[in-house]
């Protein structure tokens, strides 16, 4: 407590001091259900404390915070101070955290219980008890009469919404007093990611009240609430498992950024134009997340290709080219054990075959490649024009398309050419911000930068015939050499040092 500011320490002594105000008339009052506020109490308190317990908490997914239908149900069902007593127990005994985890727990309790109250006079306020069945609730024995099904929602909805409103604004002056944040940015988003999920809380209390009333008791309400608690701890789950995946997949780019520090967000940048592509082909929401992450990991095998071949200063020789055409290979063996990649795993393995059977590793051909791969080989041809590497300079958006459009049928699927086309055609092309200070992203309309700054020019290397669809300015399959003359509306590259020997330069022509 010693280690918060003044300020906050004085706002968590109100909050304590408002809460203690909103449950006292219930200890005093002689009309309180206490059987009622007992047997509520101690089951908001069983779900709080299934989260914390040593066997079962470790079951428990870390996202599904506090299950408020049964403080919801309790404010329906009993007065106001009855209803913040039932809220109080839970939010005293609720996950905490490690540091200062008494004063936390305080101040949810202390929280929780005046937002109780406040929704219960709100719900009092708009005569919810008459929806509800007819005179105010005491939460003991079934009401006079039925629900007054729909008018009974609004009542609820109301006392939902003023309880997440309650909370909201509570923890966005927490956080001003504790952490110092300026007033107009600590309740951002508070509210709208927290309003949808309350309804929904609000909703099943609804319905626990309800059946609480009716001529079934408590047990019938019980059996509202199970299921509703199973549907929190799968939607938790979810949440939990889909944070792990995107934490894979960072990891795994991050290391090969590290790795090859010359093409730094160039993952970001394919899977970004891998998406358009996707998007412009009609592919479904779940496939379109596919396509993004296959971008995203499509160079992740070059963190089994030595660093040295990554930043060599000179010509590869042919064993070190066919060490670094490996690299889709040990991509593929590296996530062919995460299994939510899926169809990911294709394009990884896939996106440097070319439509004219001339690719690698298998020589594919034409319908042969899978789908993401050849969206993933577009994107990345694309992006490699489009950013400032070590031995190119960027290019215009519509030169580098127009070299997409010239290649179309040969090294790649003519489709996805035409849907990157039309895709930056109509929304253009906003590629994410990395933290690469050299890249430079050309926009559609810009002027051409010009000619370069000349670099070291590189001996050829071995290699086979030369490839007529291959992009002009980057290097030929097998060898490492200067870029052929500047054709009109071209800008040559010029190979530097380290960088350009990596698969992006090297392992297939145009792409990473």
């Amino acid at each position: 407590m010693r280690a918060l500011p003044p300020a906050a320490r004085a706002y968590i002594l109100c909050a304590v001091l408002a809460a203690t105000a909103c449950v006292t008339p219930a200890l005093t009052d002689s009309g309180t259900p206490w059987t009622a506020v007992l047997l509520l109490a101690a089951l908001y308190l069983g779900c709080e404390l299934v989260k914390v317990c040593p066997l079962l908490g470790r079951r428990v997914p870390e996202g599904i915070g506090s299950f408020f239908p049964v403080v919801l149900a309790a404010v329906l069902l009993l007065p106001p101070a009855a209803a913040a007593l039932v809220a109080l127990p839970g939010g005293l005994a609720g996950p905490a955290g490690r540091r200062a985890a008494g004063v936390r727990r305080v101040w949810h309790g202390a929280q929780q219980a005046t937002a109780a109250w406040v929704a219960g006079r709100t719900y009092g306020l708009l005569d919810g008890p008459a929806t509800l069945g007819g005179g105010p609730s005491t939460g003991s024995g079934p009401l006079a009469g039925p629900a007054d099904f729909p008018f009974a929602l609004l009542p609820a909805t109301a006392a939902a919404v003023v309880f997440c409103l309650v909370l909201t604004v509570l923890d966005g002056g927490i956080l001003a007093a504790a952490e110092r944040r300026p007033a107009a940015t600590a309740w951002r988003g508070l509210l709208s990611a927290s309003l949808a999920p309350h309804c929904v809380h609000g909703l099943a209390g609804l319905m626990m009240a309800v059946m609480w009333r009716s001529p079934y008791g408590p047990p019938a309400a019980l059996l509202v609430l199970l299921p509703m608690y199973i549907s929190c701890w799968v939607f938790a789950q979810y949440h939990r498992e889909s944070a792990a995946h995107q934490a894979t997949i960072r990891a795994l780019v991050q290391a090969v950024d590290i790795k090859d520090r010359y093409t730094r967000g160039h993952s970001e940048r394919v899977g970004q134009a891998s998406t358009m592509i996707a998007r412009e082909l009609g592919m479904t929401e779940d496939r379109l997340e596919t396509v993004r992450i296959a971008g995203i990991l499509h160079d992740v095998g070059k963190l089994g290709v030595p660093t040295r071949l990554l930043r060599k200063d000179g010509p590869l020789t042919p064993q070190e080219r066919r060490i670094i055409e490996l690299h889709p290979e040990y991509g593929h063996e590296m996530v062919r054990g995460i299994g939510f990649l899926g169809e990911a795993r294709s394009a990884i393995l896939h996106h440097h075959e070319r439509v004219d059977g001339s690719g690698y590793p298998y020589g594919l051909t034409g319908e042969q490649i899978p789908v993401l791969a050849r969206v993933v080989a577009v994107a990345d041809a694309f992006d490699a024009m489009t950013s400032t590497r070590s031995y190119s300079r960027a290019r215009p958006v519509p030169v580098a398309l127009a070299e997409l459009e010239r290649c179309a049928g040969a090294q790649f699927d003519p489709s996805m050419v035409r849907a990157l086309v039309d895709a930056i055609g109509r929304t253009g092309w906003h590629p994410v911000v990395t933290s690469d200070e050299d890249l430079q992203v050309i926009p559609a309309g810009a002027a051409d930068p010009g000619p370069p700054v000349p670099g070291p020019v590189l001996a050829p290397g071995p290699a086979p015939g030369p490839r007529p669809s291959t992009l002009p300015g980057m290097p030929e399959q097998g060898s490492r050499t200067a870029a052929p003359a500047p054709q009109p509306g071209r800008v040559p590259a010029v190979p530097g040092p380290a960088g350009g020997s990596g698969p992006d330069a090297d392992a297939g022509g145009a792409g990473g």
